[in-house]
């Protein structure tokens, strides 16, 4: 990915998507909602959202539309809230936008090191019934969707459709897809076998957990382990 600052209409909408590459965003002007991998979060101008490698999200911009810039990032250099497993403060605020702005346009590279040195995590992620479900697949893999529909008072046949508008995409999905992300950030150094990570994340077996990982970045497990 490379840096480029992106334009946004008034309520323009973007399906759920993925980058390959870890990169940050930093709202210049305007807003949206963001739900992706993390929760489903508030954005504003002035601050700056962290993506790992192969995550996915949806965004939803505000009747002000918004100016992005984003950045590509590796996540060695994140600071401790972008834990690798952990959902996180993905979300914070930057002390000098316009300074990383006009940075950016002679180098990316320190632009990035000045927004994290001065990147500070505020809480603004949303708490809907969407937002309950996804936080508690991310907790609990082997949930139950119906019992957990069940335990909030509500209608099973409801949680897919409700789910996905807000989310782009299903419960079911969003859950392989973050085993998948779990185990993918394991991978560097695992030195057990891959049929013990697929059974720790919570894949049925080594088969599935190859599948998933392949979908998510295009190569088997194998390759991936460092």
């Amino acid at each position: 990915m490379t840096t480029v600052i992106s334009m946004h209409s008034a309520f323009e909408r973007m399906p759920r998507h993925r980058h390959d590459h870890g990169y940050v965003a930093l709202v210049l002007a305007g807003g949206y909602v963001e739900a992706g991998d993390r929760g489903r979060l508030r954005v504003e101008a002035g601050q700056a959202v962290l993506h790992g490698a192969h995550e996915s999200h949806r965004n939803e911009f505000s009747g002000r539309g918004a100016r992005v810039l984003n950045l590509p990032i590796a996540e060695m250099g994140w600071p401790a809230v972008a834990s690798s497993d952990a959902r996180g403060d993905a979300l914070g605020h930057v002390d000098d936008v316009d300074a990383i702005a006009r940075l950016a346009e002679r180098d990316p590279v320190q632009a990035a090191d000045l927004l994290l040195r001065s990147f500070r995590p505020v809480k603004s992620r949303l708490q809907d019934w969407p937002d309950l479900l996804a936080e508690a697949l991310a907790a609990d893999p082997a949930l139950g969707i119906a019992d957990w529909a069940d335990a909030m008072g509500l209608a099973p046949q409801s949680i897919s459709r409700g789910f996905r508008l807000a989310y782009g995409i299903s419960p079911k999905r969003y859950r392989l897809e973050l085993r998948a992300l779990q185990a993918l950030r394991r991978l560097p150094g695992w030195r057990g076998t891959l049929a013990a990570l697929a059974a720790e994340t919570g894949f049925a077996d080594q088969a599935h957990f190859t599948r998933a990982i392949v979908a998510l970045t295009g190569q088997t497990p194998k390759r991936l382990v460092g």
